[in-house]
This record gives structure tokens, sequence and C-alpha cells, in this order.
């Protein structure tokens, strides 16, 4: 199992126990002894005899034999195999998978490390991306109004695609730390050998913990979750990014002093964990505060430790080095305010006295008692004072330390830790709208034309309030209205950073948004002024593009929202800046990979150009998954790959699901996460002028788009079997059972009752076509489209536009991820479960080679991934473990379908499938 070598040869933990583990080979070769040893003790000879058997079948099969006939006859074993036994071999892979994902993941910190120590600045940091604006002639003034604009804005999704449970990912967590400990050098006979009896402990432990759920999670366990990472990891970061920015600015701008650079740090962090209730009804207003309340204990919390851990450092004494006379005013006015006598050991420790009673008013303010701080902001003012203080007496060095790191956390989390949105289905807004129209005597608003619900909301503007008793409302227009006055309720308690943006999901007309302002103005969120202006807003209203139509026509409805005065009075109030999401989920299970991708390009560049018209600032707010076909890929290629309309040093992006343990379970690399994130963003500032697209490069994806979305709207709307070939190809059905999120996987009915095209969710859909190695969403139609435009003679043209044109580059290269992960041969076994409708997977396969082949011509390659040979080196390596997976999901599906036992029985394999499901999407290293 271990680096293409049985478990029990001359490499086994013994043998490693006193060498030196240097690289990932020799670390994969250490875990995979180490389980197993494990497996041995666990589950008996037979079953490490039936893993080694089966790893070795495969192996063989994909280098030197014949990789159908291999797998077919791991097949014809497995199918002759006990339930038990195919369930022993899916565990051993899957915790494989876990091991050798944090080898590498510990080894890419290595390797980030050993460059940093290079002379030149490491590739795509914060230091070379500074000294590259240094080199193109960029003034110090510009980098100034550059830190001022710049913004990176992850928000983090509770999206059902990640598999595992927070168990197993705490198990994980501490297996890499073990992990790290193993290139210490320093470490004792002894102390390896404790080493080593801790990482067999903890594979045992991995071994013995269930990886499935019992219970599908509620929301505030989600909640839960997400603040483990976010008062956790992402808290840990921040510092790191703010030092590693300031050495990179003054290293390029030694003349930028670090007091003209620090007014705030450019994160902002979001969350629609607890917030997003777009298609899960158990995300209720009750739900948004409790979420609300539970992140501001954590940050709170962690407020708490920081100050005591500062309290017993800063021991400076005053007869030595003095304070200053605002500090010690503030001492006086805070000790008389909170009526504390002075502590006589601190007599002479300013600091340790200032700390203190920074200590109390915290822990006031996390109880609710009088005395505590009215926000963050005053916290804040408290630290700068002593910070200022240091200064002004020789100890810059202290300032500058942990205490900077403190107040750059407080400006990135406040009171709130993250700042929670609101996401809702337009539909469901429209739906409590009407009910209160019609309460007032105006029936009928959702059969309305558009332009008449147009005029209809902003007549309510112009006349006030509904002012209806909400006894009299239905409760999911009550739970609606609840929604906003929830809002309200936590700005009041942790201000208004803590919740302000509401997302409007699936806008199709500007009546969606202006409506939206209707339900706010209900809960006191927007005020007017008696002859009609608006005085205040406490929102932003954020609509969500998200189906090929409304991205063709986003422009106009934008455009029709800002040329109302009422609504450009909102924007205006808000910074002067309108926020747009773009979907890419929805519009590419829509229209197909090529469609969607071409019309959010487009999008963008038609947004840019109406908020530039009137005169307001357009803020995109990307909605990414981890897979291709969900928008994911490389993020500086999809940031660099963005129209030049859209290129301003601000990045706003959903971080979801499975993405976010990968990204920020390991500070060093989250770190490295936001400097690539930072790098492409203003990458491109003080560049020479992107050259006008030539518009028969636009006219060539326009045709693109629109032979591929034909090709893949006749695949999957227009054959009548295929939903039934898709929920039976794949693992689907089952998905639904797995519990791995509180939403629902199907927006109306269910695998039993049966589904069409449109009841299935964007992230379950891409998770299965995943599971299977067909990877659909992130390739289908490409091939229909490029050899179309190649047979009219267009090679040429478009070659000229992979190498030159950033977009079509990303468009082809992040193709040839999802082609070169999927295989046609497991997919092909995969289609027997789906019995006569298995002809489908004959059509997907046919289409799968135009793409290959196409792709290879116009990128001039031999074979897929030529250019990016250490990512296919890593698929070839993953494959043959992988595979063995396949092979037992298909057995289990198989006989869990058939019904092959009752009761009990069934419930053991459908645990097995689910077990299988996390273990491919950990060999994966995706789902959906």
């Amino acid at each position: 199992m271990a680096g293409g070598r049985a478990l029990d040869d001359e490499r086994s933990a013994k043998a490693l126990r006193a060498e030196p583990i240097e690289g990932l080979r020799n670390e994969v070769n250490l875990l995979g002894a180490l389980l197993g040893d494990v497996l041995r003790e666990q589950g008996g000879t037979e079953l490490f005899d039936l893993v080694e058997w089966a790893r070795l079948q495969s192996i063989t099969g994909r280098t030197v034999g014949n990789m159908s006939d291999a797998f077919r006859g791991l097949l014809a074993r497995l199918e002759e195999a006990s339930d038990e036994e195919i369930f022993g071999l899916v565990r051993a892979f899957g915790i494989f998978f876990h091991l050798i994902n944090l080898a590498e993941q510990h080894h890419r910190v290595r390797t980030l490390r050993q460059r940093e120590r290079q002379e030149r600045a490491l590739h795509e940091s914060l230091e070379e991306a500074f000294l590259t604006l240094r080199d193109r002639g960029v003034e110090p003034d510009r980098v100034k109004e550059l830190l001022d604009d710049l913004l990176l804005f992850p928000v983090l999704t509770a999206h059902p695609s990640e598999t595992r449970r927070r168990t197993v990912l705490q198990r994980l967590a501490a297996l890499g730390q073990l992990i790290q400990q193993l290139d210490d050098t320093r470490l004792s006979p002894r102390e390896r050998d404790w080493l080593f009896d801790r990482l067999r402990e903890e594979i045992t432990l991995l071994w013995q913990t269930a990886e499935t759920r019992l219970a599908r999670p509620t929301p505030l366990d989600e909640v839960r979750s997400t603040i483990a990472i976010l008062a956790g990891p992402i808290y840990d970061v921040v510092p790191f990014f703010r030092r590693a920015l300031r050495r990179a600015i003054l290293r390029a701008y030694p003349e930028l002093t670090s007091e003209a650079l620090w007014n705030r740090l450019p994160i902002r962090i979001g969350s629609w964990v607890g917030g997003d209730r777009d298609g899960n009804p158990a995300v209720t207003a009750a739900v948004t505060e409790a979420t609300a309340r539970l992140m501001r204990e954590a940050i709170l919390r962690r407020y708490l430790e920081e100050v005591v851990d500062l309290r017993r450092a800063l021991s400076v004494s005053a007869r030595l080095r003095g304070a200053s006379d605002e500090l010690m005013a503030t001492i006086d006015q805070e000790r008389e305010r909170l009526g504390f006598a002075p502590v006589r050991a601190w007599a002479d420790e300013p600091y340790r006295r200032m700390l203190g009673l920074i200590e109390e008013r915290l822990r006031r303010t996390e109880r609710g008692e009088q005395g505590g701080y009215a926000g963050p902001e005053e916290f804040a003012t408290h630290l700068k004072v002593m910070a200022d203080s240091l200064r002004q007496h020789e100890g810059h060095w202290i300032a500058d330390g942990r205490l900077a790191d403190l107040i750059a956390r407080v400006d990135v989390f406040g009171f709130h830790l993250a700042e929670l949105e609101i996401r809702q289905d337009a539909a469901r807004y429209r739906e409590a709208l009407a009910e209160l129209f019609a309460l007032v005597g105006c029936a009928g608003y959702e059969a309305m034309p558009s332009d008449e619900r147009e005029h209809l909301v902003l007549t309510r503007l112009e006349q006030g309030v509904f002012g209806l008793p909400r006894g009299a409302l239905s409760p999911d227009t009550r739970e609606v209205l609840a929604t906003f006055d929830a809002i309200g309720r936590i700005q009041r308690l942790s201000g208004e950073r803590a919740c302000h943006t509401v997302i409007v999901s699936m806008t199709r007309e500007p009546a969606d948004v202006l409506g939206t302002v209707v339900l706010a103005r209900e809960a006191g969120l927007i005020d007017f002024a008696t002859d009609g202006a608006v005085r205040h807003c406490r929102i932003d209203v954020v609509p969500l593009f998200e189906q090929i139509a409304e991205l063709d026509r986003c422009d106009q409805i934008l455009a029709r929202l800002l040329a109302n005065p009422i609504y450009r009075t909102v924007v205006r109030l808000r910074g002067n800046q309108q926020e747009v999401m773009l979907g890419y989920s929805d519009s590419n299970k829509d229209g197909g990979y090529v469609s969607s991708n071409w019309r959010i390009y487009r999008a963008q560049e038609r947004l840019a150009e109406v908020a530039r018209q009137f005169g307001a600032q357009l803020r995109l707010f990307y909605g990414r998954g981890g897979a291709i076909g969900r928008g994911g890929g490389p993020m500086g290629r999809a940031i660099r790959a963005r129209p030049a309309a859209a290129r301003r040093p601000v990045l706003k992006t959903t971080e979801q699901g499975e993405v976010i343990f990968a990204r920020y379970s390991d500070p060093a690399i989250a770190l490295r996460h936001w400097e690539q994130m930072t790098h492409a963003s203003i990458g491109s500032l003080g560049s020479d002028p992107d050259p006008s697209m030539p518009e028969s490069w636009y006219r060539m994806m326009e045709q693109l788009a629109t032979w591929s979305q034909e090709a893949y709207e006749r695949l999957v709307k227009d054959e009548p079997t295929f939903v039934r070939f898709f929920t039976s190809a794949t693992p689907f059905p089952e998905l639904a059972s797995l519990n791995l999120a509180s939403r629902p996987v199907a927006r109306r009915g269910s695998p039993e009752s049966g589904l069409c095209f449109a009841d299935l969710r964007a992230i379950p859909w891409v998770f299965s076509w995943t599971q299977t190695r067909v990877n659909l969403p992130g390739w289908y139609g490409l091939g229909t489209a490029l050899e179309r435009a190649l047979a009219a003679g267009e090679e040429s043209t478009l070659r000229e536009m992979y190498y030159r044109w950033p977009f079509f580059e990303m468009l082809l290269d992040n193709a040839q991820i999802s082609l070169a992960t999927a295989d046609m041969l497991i997919a092909e076994c995969y289609a027997t479960l789906a019995g006569d409708d298995g002809w489908i997977a004959e059509r997907i396969a046919e289409e799968y080679q135009r793409a290959v082949r196409t792709i290879l011509a116009v990128t001039g390659q031999c074979e897929l991934l030529e250019r990016s040979p250490i990512l296919a080196r890593l698929v070839r390596l993953r494959n043959p473990y992988v595979d063995v997976l396949h092979a037992c999901q298909i057995v289990l599906l198989r006989r869990y379908r058939a019904g092959a036992g009752k009761g009990e029985r069934q419930s053991r394999l459908l645990d097995a499938i689910h077990h299988s499901i996390n273990a491919i999407a950990a060999g994966l290293q995706t789902t959906g």
C-alpha cells in the first residue's frame, strides 16, 4: 500500500523507526507501514492479505497489464467476498488516503519553507507581488492607494460536500501535528519511539472511529464545526498574514513606514453557515440569532485568552521606561469606571494594570453586564493607546509584536468573528410579498408581469410600511419577516458588520431586489423620511445571478435598479457600492461547462460597464465550489482570467464545504492560500493594459458556448431517460441518506419518489459524477464545440486564443484536470447498474474522447496535463488505489439495490456504501 511496495516488506515500520524521514515518499512509506501494522492487529491476516492482493492487482493493471482485465478481475473477486471483507477494504484504503493527504499537505509546507530560504522571493508570494510592482515603476503613493482598495473576503459555507465528520477531522488534525514532528532531527531515539507509538495510537483511533454520521447534522452542528475553523486556524493565521504583508511591502518600499500601512488589514471573513436558508427549512431566524451569539462568544473567548497572555508577558516597568500620559489617564478612567482598587503588585507595571482592566471589561462584555465594551472599536482603542505608549518609550518591538497581532485580529473579527450573511431564494420573498399585498387589497402579485411587480413595490416604498399584525400572517411569511428582525437584533448585539448582507438567490428581475428592500423596511433596517427620501440603510441587498438566462441579462436588471432614484439612494448610503454575486454551480448545471464560464465572463464585463455609467462601485462576489464543475480549480488562474473590467484588487469568494479543511486546517497552508489570492489580485497593477480582445475571439466564444450548451442540453434535458440513468449509474440516491449536511440533496421530491432534472441540486449533481469518475460537469459539451470550430478551419484562432487569452487558457486547462481525473472504464462499469439505460454511458464516452482529442489538437500536447507533470504524476499514483474503492462501491451498490439482505444487513450495506463515498472523496481529494 505504501509507495507501491508491500506493507510487510523490508520497509516495515520497525525498519523505518531508526531512519530520518526525508521527503514525501519516505513519509508515505512509513505511514503505509504503520497502517499495515494496525490492519494486521485490528482486522487479522486475512484482511491484510486481501488488501495487498487488491492493491497489487490494481497497480499491475494500471502499469504493466491490461487495465480492463485487471479491473474486471477485481470486480469478480469482490463479488465473491463477504460484506465484511469489502467493508474492511473500504476502510483500509480510505484511511490510507487520509494519511497520504496529510503527508502531501506536510510536504507542501516543508517545500514552502525550503523555498523561502532562497534569496529570491517565493513564487506567488506577497514579496514577489510587491517587488514586481516596484520593478514596474509603481510609486509608493500608488501602493498606499492599493492597500486602501485591497480586500480578500473569503466566505465559508456549509454546502453538503464535506463528507467527513468533525470527529474525523479532529483525528486527522491530531495526526497532522504528529506527522510534522517526523522532520525534527533533534528527537532522541526514545522520543522517536514515543512519536511512533503516538502515530500508531492515532491510526488505531481512526480505524475504530466511524466516518459516517448516525443522524443528519443540524444547522447549529454545522455552525459549531465552522466556528472551530474560524476561531482556530483562521484566527491563528491573521498575524502571520499581517507580518508577511508588512515584510513584503517594506522590502520593496522601505520608505513606507508601518504606521502608514496598518490602519486596516485587508482581510474580512464571512460565513453563510447558520444564515443560508436557500432550500434549507432548518435554518430559521432563531438559528441565525443563535449562530451570531455562538460566534460572538467564541471570539470573545479568544480575545480573553490573548489579553491574559499579554498581561503575563508585558512586565514593562514604569521606573525603567515610563509610560505615556494618555495611558496613565486611561488607566485611571477605567479603574474609576469599574470601581477597581489598584493592584499593588502591578503598581510599577502600567501595561499589566491596563490589561487587567481590559480583561475585566471583556468579561463583562461576555456576560452582557454594565461596564462591558460597547463595541470592538473601544477595545481596539485601548490596545492602540498601549501600543502608542510603548513606541514612545523605546518599546516598538513590543508594540509591533503580539500586541499588534491582537489589534489586527480585532480589526478583522470585531465582536462577531465572521460576517454572517443571509441567503434566500427570491421565490420565498415573492410569496411573502404576495401575501402582504393581498392583505392590503392588491391580490395576484406573483402572477403579475415583471414591470407591474416592479411598479407595485416602488409604490409601496413611497407609501410606507405595511404595518400588519404578525399574527394575521402565515407561518412562512412570519418567518421571512422574522429573519429581517433577527438581522436588526444581531446588529444591536455585535455591530452592523456582524450581519448586513442579504443575498437574493435566483434573482430574475428588479422587483426581486426591490421587494427585498420592502421587506427589510418592515423590520426597520431601512429608514425613510416623511418626504419619502431614504435616510438610513443598514443592509446590503445582493442579487445572485445563477442561471444562463439571467446571466445574459443581469446588466439590464442592474441598470434598471440603479436608474431608480430610491434604490440609487440606498446604494449611496451603502458607500456607493453595489455587490453582485455570480453563481458557477447552478449555471453550470443549467447550461454546461463552457456556457457557464463564458456567460459569467461576459456578465462581469457588462455589469462593470453599467456600474461605471451610473457612477457606482461594483463588487463582484464569486460563488465557487471545490470541483471544476462548480467553478473550482487553481484560484490564481481563475483570478488572472477575469476580464480587465473586473480586475480590482478585491476578491470576495466562497470557500465551500470540502475545501475548508484543505485550505485552513494548517495555518501555513492558509497563509499560502491568502498570499496566492493577494498576488493574483494585485498582479495586473502597473502592467501594460490588456490589449483589446479581437472581436473574432468574442464571436468564437459565443459560438463555442452555444454549440457546447446545445450538446449538453441534448443529453441532460432532452433525453427522457437521462435522470433515471443518472440516479441509477451513480450513488446519488445513497448520498441522500449520507447525512452530509442539514440541507436536503434535492429541491423537491426524493430519489425514491422520482425526480426531474430541475429537482437535482447542483452540489450532489457534481458530487455524484465525481464519485463515478465521469466528472461530466467539468467538460461535457466542450469536445463538440471545439470539433465544430476545428472543422470550420478555426484551429489557428483557437490556438491563438489559448496562448494569448488567460480566460480561454483557464477554460481548457481546467477541463484538462476534469478529463485527466475521469476514467471511462470505471464509468462504464458504473453504467451497468443502470440496466437498459446504460447506453447513455456510450454517448458520454464518445464526448469524452472528442474532448480529449480536440483539446490536444488546440493546445499542441500529446497527452493531457503534459505541461503539468507533477499533477499528472499525482493522478497516476493515486489511480490504482482509487480503483479498488470504485470496485468495492459498485459491488456494494449492486447488493444493496438488489435487496440482497433485509433489515440489519441492508443497514450494514448502506453504511459500507457511505464509507466508500467518503473514501473515494479522500482519494480524489474532491467531492462536489
